[in-house]
């Protein structure tokens, strides 16, 4: 008898609230100024199904088209705190979000470039210490804007949210009772995080990068824009396997580090909190789904089941 298909669920932290993706629909619950839950849910576009054949190439796609799920609802959980006639339009949020995305691309990906061929070319570095010197660098610069960010108020909150989505996430793939107290007895980790891949792209261009060598500043600058593809699509692989073989000891090291990380990006959820994701997260849900969770008995599972295909989009 083959195994089970396992239950692949999704998520993201919003303003005052959780986006959720499910199978075929995906939904975002925030908690209004009024206390109030307020739900939209639409149909996920699943045009990346088209690519799931081929490797690297699906990671690119899967990832393209949650990142544009991700800003929808992000745009609109942060309209939902403030009064109708202060929202911005959809244009000048576009404008916000790619903006957000060049200060990625050059913070992230171009500065440690930049420093890493100043600093490496002062003290003589070649070979492979070039490249994992670039690596530090990018990884200690992602780090550091962790660390800083995580001191903001509001991002404590999207921070708590990030973990209610973690404990909800897996209090469902588990087979425990979708309540705030039963959730909450589950980590705030989870392997498919976005920041577990962040990590794991940070690991990747190291590897990638070092088949372009050392080339001038401006050829060296245009590799890591070209090749950003590739280092998400191989990322996104990485992630894939992980998710699908937890159970070998092996992989739960190598995916330590990663999971360590998320105590940066998640803070411990009130129930409040909890209750929001899992307002989401039902609105995600098939019919099937629902049935299936109304069924639940009240003790929670013990462990962390695996799954077999990774969810982007978290925060």
């Amino acid at each position: 008898m083959s195994s089970p298909e396992p239950r692949y669920m999704g998520g993201q932290a919003v303003v005052e609230g959780v986006m959720m993706r499910g199978a075929g629909t995906w939904a975002v619950a925030v908690r209004g100024p009024g206390g109030d839950i307020e739900v939209v849910t639409h149909d996920v576009p699943n045009w990346s199904e088209r690519w799931s054949k081929l490797p690297v190439v699906r990671g690119v796609a899967a990832l393209a088209e949650s990142l544009g799920l991700g800003f929808k609802a992000l745009a609109w959980s942060a309209e939902r705190q403030v009064p109708e006639d202060e929202r911005i339009s959809s244009k000048a949020m576009g404008w916000t979000m790619a903006v957000a995305l060049i200060f990625f691309t050059g913070v992230f990906i171009l500065l440690p470039t930049i420093v890493n061929k100043g600093v490496t070319s002062a003290f003589g570095v070649n070979g492979i210490w070039y490249h994992l010197i670039e690596g530090a660098i990018r990884l200690a610069i992602f780090i550091g804007y962790l660390v800083l960010i995580a001191q903001l108020k509001d991002i404590k909150r999207v921070f708590e949210y990030h973990g209610a989505e973690h404990k909800v996430i897996a209090a469902y793939e588990n087979g425990a009772e979708l309540t705030p107290e039963s959730a909450q007895e589950f980590s705030t980790e989870h392997v498919r995080c976005g920041t577990n891949f962040l990590l794991t792209v940070m690991l990747v261009t190291i590897v990638v990068y070092a088949f372009v060598g050392r080339p001038s500043l401006p050829y060296l600058i245009l590799s890591r824009i070209v090749l950003i593809p590739v280092v998400a699509g191989l990322s996104y692989e990485v992630i894939r396997f992980a998710a699908k073989h937890m159970d070998r000891r092996w992989v739960r090291i190598a995916m330590r580090p990663g999971l360590a990380l998320q105590r940066l990006t998640t803070r411990q959820p009130g129930l409040d909190q909890l209750e929001v994701a899992i307002a989401s997260l039902k609105a995600a849900m098939t019919a099937e789904q629902l049935a299936e969770v109304a069924a639940r008995s009240t003790a929670p599972a013990r462990s962390l089941s695996p799954s077999t295909r990774p969810a982007f989009g978290t925060a």
